[in-house]
């Protein structure tokens, strides 16, 4: 079992990897890392550690991942391609909405957008991802009512989730727009 990840940790994991995204792709290459779940809770000071750190990758490369399992060995973190999207459909101009982190090497990091990110948390429903919603709304992060419209946004598409019952997001969403 690897030790939990903190934000020195995230940092370094975020250098190391522009470090050897030198050697990823051609001239003018400007591939985006999108930090989801735990690494964003860690790096905005909402949470202390997570247990792994979850990204996405655009345009995905090769490279990039090339680079993952050496520096899981190396900084003994554990990494894992995984965002909003695997839970709930695509928010309509998530990209615009991420907010940047920093730029190493060939490499630009961002938040992935908070909004896909506190719906696919309620979604889920596990109680630490509960508790980081909160703190998204309590620190003013997002937005209750704007949560509520993003949602209503992709509801149309939920058909295409079969593990997602609806009627019980809704409620979910709706309960957390109006507590």
């Amino acid at each position: 079992m690897r030790r939990p990840v903190d934000a020195d940790r995230v940092r370094r994991f975020m250098r190391s990897l522009g470090e050897a995204s030198g050697h990823a792709g051609g001239p003018g290459e400007n591939v985006r890392i999108f930090l989801t779940g735990g690494a964003t809770a860690v790096l905005l000071g909402f949470r202390a550690s997570t247990i792994d750190i979850d990204l996405e990758v655009e345009p995905d490369s090769d490279q990039v991942w090339r680079e993952v399992p050496r520096l899981k060995e190396e900084l003994e973190i554990n990494v894992e391609p995984a965002s909003p999207t695997d839970f709930i459909p695509e928010l309509p101009g998530w990209r615009e909405r991420s907010a940047f982190i920093a730029r190493e090497g060939r490499l630009s990091f961002f938040h992935y957008d908070l909004y896909a990110q506190a719906l696919a948390k309620i979604e889920r429903g596990h109680e630490q991802d509960i508790a980081d919603v909160g703190e998204m709304l309590a620190r003013g992060l997002i937005d209750r009512a704007a949560v509520l419209r993003y949602f209503e946004q992709i509801e149309p598409a939920l058909y295409r989730y079969p593990a997602i019952d609806p009627p019980s997001f809704r409620r979910a969403v709706e309960e957390l727009v109006r507590s």
